[in-house]
């Protein structure tokens, strides 16, 4: 943990000071129309909390989560924010400072209250809406359920009997013609247990499994193909040691073991057994791309390929409001034989920095398949800087376009949602902060159009802080 300093970037003017919820409240449109067909709810999460009496956490992935929900209907638009209201937050605040462990710090004061206190489920990285219900996500601990259209915490959710000390990921996939849910969680100890969950569209868990792994890995992401789920899992392991009696940190006790290679394990998802399990040259990604079986039934997976993992150094210095560590990951794509393993291609297909792949769903006239990305501009010290542009790749063509946010202005992930009215019609809908203004705003972009200016810009009450993932949920 570090005292709170002045920011050193203009980016770091949103995260200096922890977000300020605000409720309900229409919003104002700066330029632009919202598109009619336009009608839904975009969700965002991240930490909105990175301090608290005078300290800041140790990494960007230890702030307490706080969710945007701007939804879209024939009045307009409108936006509510709250913080998600766990136990640890709810703690901390009534004692006005942090009081627990997390990913990337201890927990403040004497070695034992390493062993006393839990790890605060912070509820930060990711969200996906149910029908009923919105689900925080975070790595380490069961879900938050959260109120659709008010944000409010309704309570811990266990999926119908999920093991806390399990974890369930923030990344779950789901099937889009059946609406059943994928996801897994890592048990540590000497060796990990890679859980495996299939659930039904309401969210209960009705299946799962478990694979035994080799040490303690990072795994933050998988990907679905067809009847595969694919886990490439990272030569990054830890120490547990330090961390069991309390000496260090989550992030600080994970080693780059670039001798071990990258594993990647396939699994039927029909049964959630493994299917065949290879080995493959190190590097290490925290997010993939489109999935799918071609013709000849090979898997193929895009994913933001990294060199190492000296990500996770620069991501822990985001929380600090100045970047020095180098970190660059580019889009790739593997081919592989998902009945032995074995990794037949594996090449880079656009070489930009790059993060948070999304995917626009197949339409009737799409030709090839189609990535959104986070880009930093194309004059950008990418050491200091946040992302400051969005992109689409079209993979069959190999274009690129690109939509540069201007100055001083920085994107979350791109979001694609589908037109209510026209099937053949989409949007793609980022978070800006603008370091110029020193405000929030959602942009509204053509899916197919990006490099225009947006259709639409809407101004948020308050400043919502940098953060992770989100979702789209039509009306």
């Amino acid at each position: 943990m570090t005292a709170s300093a002045a920011p050193a970037r203009t980016w770091a003017n949103a995260i200096v000071q922890p977000a300020c919820e605000f409720p309900l409240t229409p919003l104002s449109v700066l330029e632009g129309a919202i598109p009619v067909g336009l009608r839904g709810s975009l969700y965002r999460n991240g930490p909105g909390r990175l301090e608290r009496g005078g300290l800041r956490v140790g990494h960007w992935f230890d702030g307490d989560g706080a969710i945007l929900a701007v939804h879209f209907n024939d009045a307009g638009a409108a936006a509510v924010y709250r913080y998600v209201d766990t136990s640890g937050y709810r703690a901390e605040a009534e004692a006005g400072e942090l009081l627990y462990g997390n990913y990337g710090m201890t927990a403040p004061g004497a070695i034992w209250n390493q062993w006393f206190r839990p790890i605060k489920n912070t509820a930060n990285t990711s969200v996906v809406a149910l029908a009923d219900r919105l689900l925080a996500l975070w790595e380490g601990g069961k879900p938050h359920a959260i109120d659709l259209q008010t944000l409010k915490t309704l309570g811990v959710d266990d999926l119908g009997g999920l093991e806390s000390d399990w974890g369930y990921s923030a990344h779950p996939k789901r099937d889009p013609q059946t609406g059943e849910l994928f996801n897994f969680g890592i048990s540590p100890g000497i060796n990990a247990v890679l859980h495996l969950y299939r659930s039904r569209p309401d969210g209960t868990i009705q299946q799962r499994a478990e694979v035994p792994l080799a040490g303690v890995p990072l795994v933050h992401d998988f990907a679905m193909a067809g009847r595969y789920l694919i886990f490439c899992v990272p030569p990054v392991r830890l120490n547990p040691l330090p961390v069991i009696v309390g000496l260090s940190s989550f992030s600080d006790a994970l080693a780059w073991q670039p001798e071990l290679g990258t594993q990647i394990w396939v699994i039927d998802r029909e049964t959630l057994s493994v299917v065949s399990r290879g080995e493959a040259e190190p590097w290490y990604q925290w997010h993939f791309g489109n999935a799918e079986v071609n013709a000849a039934g090979r898997v193929v997976v895009d994913l933001v390929r990294y060199p190492d993992f000296q990500t996770n150094q620069h991501l822990k210095e985001v929380a600090t409001g100045e970047t020095r560590t180098l970190a660059t990951g580019t889009l790739w794509q593997f081919c592989l034989d998902p009945q032995t393993g074995r990794l037949e291609s594996m090449q880079p297909v656009l070489d930009r920095a790059c993060e948070f792949p999304t995917v626009q769903p197949p339409r009737p006239s799409a030709i090839g398949h189609v990535t959104y990305l986070t880009l930093h501009r194309s004059n950008a010290d990418v050491q200091q800087e946040l992302f400051g542009a969005i992109g689409r790749f079209n993979h069959q063509t190999g274009s690129l376009e690109v939509a540069d946010l201007g100055e001083n202005r920085y994107a979350s992930e791109p979001l694609y949602a589908p037109d209510a009215l026209d099937a053949q019609r989409g949007w793609v809908l980022t978070l800006i902060f603008d370091g110029n203004t020193n405000a929030s705003e959602v942009w509204v972009f053509d899916s197919d159009r990006v490099a225009d200016a947006p259709v639409c810009r809407l101004r948020l009450p308050k400043i919502i802080p940098h953060g992770f993932h989100g979702t789209w949920k039509p009306a």
